[in-house]
């Protein structure tokens, strides 16, 4: 296990959520204000083409539109706002122990362990946005039960989509079959919610668009990762093997997200400050519960405040992380 350096300070190790974080404004206090989160922000855009404009109005509009929970305004902002938070803590200087990332986070991470490049990342965004827009309507369920008190509730219509805890479930399938899993898990007292996906993602039901979008992923460079990433669908530290497989990425879309057991190996391997670079604290509400934190080996700190809270809030809760991890930040040039 790595433990605290020479001088007491716990190494950081990021985290970027995925689907259900997003809301609309997320970080955007930062743009503007921070140099490296605006440039790598105007740079998304500027690679997302012709959607480019499009997604840019639905990040910075006071409210969501219908639309903003689909794959095609959600998945796309999650990646680009995962990245510029990221490339914000790398550009203080941080060089984090490891990396974790939840569905499409992991993709960020992977791009910021140069995986792939992100050129290549916001391609493959575009040809999301195409391919999983047509797959069959459905969603996620989010559930506060162990996986043995669903399993009867799995099967050929409703699937693991993610082991977030030992009692934080992700459920996917279409939306009628999980109206019915819902109804069921209420008449046992188990508390479940919708979360904020319009796609059955991580499961069968985007196999279909997970082997149509294979030939863009077979046509991208992909590289080891020059930093150490821990991925959600190993349980373990990234190979040199599978970094540079594309069905390895590709099928991501279709398989269960094992957080929680991914988790537990990187805390195990680390004690480590865990900063939570994404929109929201759904990360680190996980994170708090583990029991490497609660007996004050690592920490927990999220870079953004835990619900949309205005652009000053962002930036205070920037200045906050950074303070805690490097000491004061130097404020923003006046134009």
């Amino acid at each position: 296990m790595e433990t605290p350096t020479d001088q007491g300070r716990l190494r950081v190790a990021l985290l970027f959520p995925g689907q259900g974080a997003q809301h609309p404004r997320m970080a955007a206090g930062l743009y503007g204000q921070s140099p490296v989160f605006t440039a790598a922000m105007d740079r998304a855009f500027e690679l997302l083409g012709p959607d480019g404009p499009r997604l840019r109005a639905e990040w910075l509009a006071a409210e969501p539109s219908a639309a903003f929970d689909d794959v095609t305004v959600a998945q796309p902002l999650l990646y680009a706002v995962n990245l510029a938070l990221g490339r914000t803590v790398l550009g203080w200087g941080v060089e984090p122990v490891a990396m974790l990332g939840h569905s499409v986070g992991e993709l960020a991470a992977a791009t910021l362990a140069g995986v792939l490049d992100a050129e290549d990342g916001f391609r493959l965004m575009r040809n999301r946005i195409r391919v999983f827009a047509d797959t069959p309507p459905g969603g996620m369920l989010a559930v506060a039960a162990s996986l043995a008190e669903v399993s009867d509730l799995l099967g050929e219509h409703v699937h693991l989509a993610a082991l977030n805890a030992t009692r934080q479930l992700l459920l996917a399938g279409e939306r009628h079959h999980l109206d019915r899993a819902a109804d069921a898990l209420r008449e046992r007292g188990v508390a479940c919610r919708d979360a904020l996906a319009r796609q059955a993602f991580h499961s069968p039901l985007v196999d279909g668009a997970v082997e149509e979008s294979m030939p863009d992923w077979t046509a991208t460079p992909l590289r080891p990762p020059g930093r150490t990433l821990y991925s959600a669908y190993t349980r373990g530290v990234l190979t040199a093997g599978q970094a540079v497989d594309p069905v390895f990425w590709a099928r991501q879309a279709a398989e269960p997200v094992l957080f929680a057991p991914t988790l537990d190996r990187l805390l195990a391997d680390h004690d480590c400050l865990l900063v939570e670079a994404g929109p929201g604290n759904s990360l680190s509400a996980l994170a708090r519960r583990h029991p490497g934190v609660l007996r004050g080996r690592s920490r927990i700190l999220p870079l953004l405040p835990d619900r949309p809270s205005g652009d000053r809030a962002d930036l205070d809760a920037v200045a906050a992380v950074h303070r805690t991890v490097l000491g004061p930040l130097a404020p923003a040039p006046t134009a």
